[in-house]
């Protein structure tokens, strides 16, 4: 990223998102390079083109957006934004899983596109001034809101994180995560036993907070408790403290 800003790539098919986008992030030292397809994001790509983000839109006329998610993840660390006025909600939940970094729906006010574009950019910097890169398909995670960045693996139970690598085991059983996932578990682990908010969680992993944020957080702990699936007496846990938050503990929880 330079200076004066990022170069961020739209991908999107509506010319009037595309200016208010264009007019909203433009002013602020932004460059917008804007596609309105699958075919010609291909084609920017094949120019040797590396932007600093991408803003994706799912419902585009020759593509679907979430097998265009999935390649980008695949060809670079780039984050993506997801911008998409799709009713259908699995359609954020398996943005996220295709490693999204954020879900924004239209219609969506600027000071929201803002705070999320400048949330994700943050990251992005973050992993790149630690010197990481993606490794078995996770983004490297650094977090400098509370949470020290750990270089000796770190156990809890039967669970092993081992930041060198980016690889989480449990009872020696390597374990699949996408990014968010692995920035949501090392939070935890990084604080046993006490019990975080869905408002401080969702600080932490996405840098920000609003009001929908509450059941992503939800979502991506139903699917690590699946993941992780050890039995109970084996641990760790992920436990619901109901109407507040969760925690991770070593030894045998509940969860409602």
């Amino acid at each position: 990223m330079n200076e004066s800003g990022a170069t961020i790539l739209h991908v999107d098919d509506d010319p009037e998102i595309a200016e208010l986008v264009r007019d909203t992030l433009e002013p602020r030292g932004h460059r917008i390079v804007h596609v309105a397809s699958g075919a010609e994001l291909k084609e920017k790509l094949q120019e040797d083109f590396h932007p600093d983000l991408v803003l994706l839109d799912l419902m585009l006329p020759d593509a679907d957006g979430l097998v265009l998610c999935a390649d980008l993840n695949e060809r670079s660390d780039v984050p993506i934004i997801i911008i998409s006025g799709t009713s259908r909600h699995r359609d954020s939940i398996l943005g996220f899983k295709l490693g999204a970094d954020d879900f924004l729906a239209k219609p969506f006010h600027v000071d929201e596109l803002e705070a999320r574009v400048d949330a994700v950019l943050r990251r992005s910097a973050q992993r790149k001034d630690a010197g990481e890169t993606r490794t078995e398909g996770n983004l490297g995670f650094t977090d400098t809101r509370g949470i020290t960045p750990r270089h000796a693996p770190v156990t809890v139970g039967q669970l092993t994180i081992d930041d060198t690598r980016r690889q989480v085991t449990v009872s020696g059983r390597i374990v699949d995560l996408t990014p968010t996932e692995y920035r949501l578990l090392s939070i935890l682990a990084g604080r046993v036993d006490e019990v975080l908010s869905r408002q401080e969680l969702s600080s932490l992993v996405w840098g920000y907070q609003d009001a929908s944020i509450g059941r992503s957080i939800d979502v991506h702990v139903h699917r690590l408790r699946t993941k992780l699936a050890v039995p109970p007496d084996q641990g760790p846990q992920i436990a619901s403290v109901r109407g507040f938050g969760y925690k991770l503990g070593a030894g045998p929880e509940g969860s409602d």
